[in-house]
């Protein structure tokens, strides 16, 4: 047994997947409050912003959450944390300002839900949907409405 612990452990380390790096990017677009276009070697990728999904372009609070992200990150240099593909080819990741994570940011400013099938990190989701919590209880950003529509929501409304 103890010759194919070498050949083992090399099999195993070749089937695991790498893990992700983090990048530098420059943000030369942002679409909405969750989604963003970066320019990275010279290559524009596209970023959904991990584990939030905020307003619709023209559902309420969807432009107030557009320009809240690009007051944050509009021809900044930010770090992309990738951590998944989405079903449109968008890289998932957490996006960095310097220590801010605008993922947090967007959530703390009222502008972000953290939905459970979006957000599936125990510990960080937990966190940020106390934080929503705390956005929802003191009406900051789109919980100044009673009653806000999620965007999962709206979407299925409107198509």
């Amino acid at each position: 047994m103890k010759k194919y612990r070498p050949a083992l452990l090399f099999l195993l380390l070749f089937l695991l997947p790498a893990p992700a790096h983090a990048w530098p990017a420059m943000v030369v677009d942002v679409a909405d409050g969750d989604t963003i276009t970066v320019l990275h070697n010279n290559r524009r990728i596209r970023i959904r912003l991990y584990g939030i999904d905020c307003p619709e372009r023209d559902q309420a609070y969807g432009q107030n959450a557009r320009q809240y992200m690009a007051g944050l990150a509009a021809g900044k240099t930010v770090e992309i944390d990738p951590l998944d593909t989405d079903d449109y080819g968008r890289t998932v990741a957490l996006v960095s300002l310097g220590s801010l994570c605008l993922n947090e940011q967007m959530i703390k400013a009222g502008y972000a839900w953290v939905p459970r099938h979006h957000c599936r990190q125990p510990p960080r989701c937990a966190a940020w949907r106390d934080l929503a919590h705390r956005a929802r209880t003191n009406t900051i950003g789109l919980w100044h409405d009673a009653n806000p529509v999620p965007p999962w929501a709206w979407r299925n409304s409107h198509r």
